[in-house]
């Protein structure tokens, strides 16, 4: 066996998209995407005697004001058996990486089901400890799309159905999105929706980027759904592997009623579905499944199209530089506990009937959004 980093981009995701730990996120575009972020990728990995990967984790290399370097593996590392001494051998390369880049840490969030004990066990056994600062969200909401297209539609709650055929009744259509033109279109979609609903989006460059990126054998989808020629509606879908995920909406404030959402994720998932997939992952969903959770709203649509929650395995984190790390998370607890004091404060103010409330509720809602961004530089939790 030998650690290295790996350069041939085919066998890279030819390697990931076959494990069980397969996610967009380790493949290799997603660290080409990575300067968008104001970071560097590295493609590490394990082979054998023969050259074929045993292991593998894209790392994201970035910095943080006055702490300096970490590394952050999204949805990794990749291998089937953490117990294989490949684990240990990828991981004592990433150190030496990071011991000469002055790294303080190594994030890593496995794209494995929460409560695996092989890997928590592993994971240990390296060093690394739990962490509650995570970069993406744990809780996700998945499709199995394996089922013929009538089954999936009898899954769904009937309401969902019947706006899946309302909004053609009521003149919706959808199309593909081909092009810079309908990219500019859903963008400008997409910052009316961020505006709308407080969330952080990249420059348009970023998702330019992801379309190019992806598009061989047909892995990127825009969808675009339009009333009377108008876009009011978008989506774009990725693929890869035997997954597939709904990675950007967009609507406009207009014509919400005439349902373009229900239709489009009935679109993407038909395209995922005829390009062999047999997972529709929506993302994310709130962490705790109670009525009155950020996220709930987008939970309740998700969930309405059938399926399952899955929930990953908690973030750890490896310290390099401990004193450089305990630093740093003083300043996430203290941010964290700065943050709690915001909404108490706003929940005291928030009264339904009162203009004043109404505006302390929207300062809330910003708050937790700014919370849930990332605990560290905002790079890469709404990624």
């Amino acid at each position: 066996m030998e650690a290295r980093f790996i350069t041939d981009r085919q066998q890279w995701n030819e390697f990931v998209a076959a494990s069980v730990c397969c996610n967009i996120t380790q493949s290799y575009e997603w660290g080409q995407l990575a300067p968008h972020l104001g970071a560097e990728a590295l493609y590490t990995g394990v082979v054998d005697n023969n050259g074929q990967l045993m292991a593998a984790m894209l790392v994201l290399v970035s910095r943080l004001p006055v702490l300096g370097t970490y590394f952050y593996a999204p949805r990794g590392p990749v291998i089937d058996d953490p117990s294989s001494p490949a684990l240990g051998q990828l991981l004592d390369f990433v150190r030496q990486e990071a011991r000469r880049r002055g790294a303080f840490m190594l994030k890593v969030e496995p794209s494995v089901p929460d409560g695996d004990e092989r890997w928590l066990a592993a994971l240990r056994g390296h060093g690394f400890r739990r962490t509650p600062y995570a970069m993406h969200i744990r809780h996700e909401w998945v499709l199995d799309i394996r089922p013929d297209e009538q089954t999936l539609l009898a899954n769904m709650k009937e309401k969902w159905r019947y706006n899946i055929r309302l909004a053609t009744r009521k003149g919706v259509s959808v199309r593909r999105g081909e092009g810079s033109a309908d990219l500019d279109t859903f963008y400008r979609l997409y910052r009316i929706t961020s505006e709308r609903d407080h969330f952080f989006i990249h420059e348009k460059a970023h998702y330019e980027d992801i379309m190019r990126l992806y598009s061989e054998d047909d892995r990127a989808a825009l969808f675009l759904a339009e009333y009377e020629g108008q876009a009011i509606a978008g989506l774009i879908a990725l693929r890869f592997g035997r997954w597939s995920w709904y990675m950007y909406g967009a609507s406009s404030n207009e014509h919400r009623n005439r349902m373009p959402n229900h239709l489009l994720q009935w679109t993407a998932i038909r395209w995922a579905k005829a390009h062999g997939c047999w997972y529709y992952n929506f993302r994310g969903i709130p962490d705790i499944l109670e009525e009155g959770q950020e996220l709930w709203g987008v939970y309740v649509f998700k969930q309405g199209f059938g399926g399952y929650p899955l929930r990953f395995l908690e973030t750890h984190d490896l310290a390099y530089k401990p004193l450089v790390y305990q630093a740093y998370r003083r300043l996430l607890d203290v941010k964290r506990w700065r943050d709690q004091q915001q909404r108490s404060r706003l929940q005291r103010r928030s009264t339904p009937s009162s203009t004043a409330g109404k505006q302390a509720a929207q300062e809330q809602r910003e708050a937790s959004s700014r919370e849930t961004e990332t605990t560290l530089s905002g790079a890469f939790q709404r990624d």
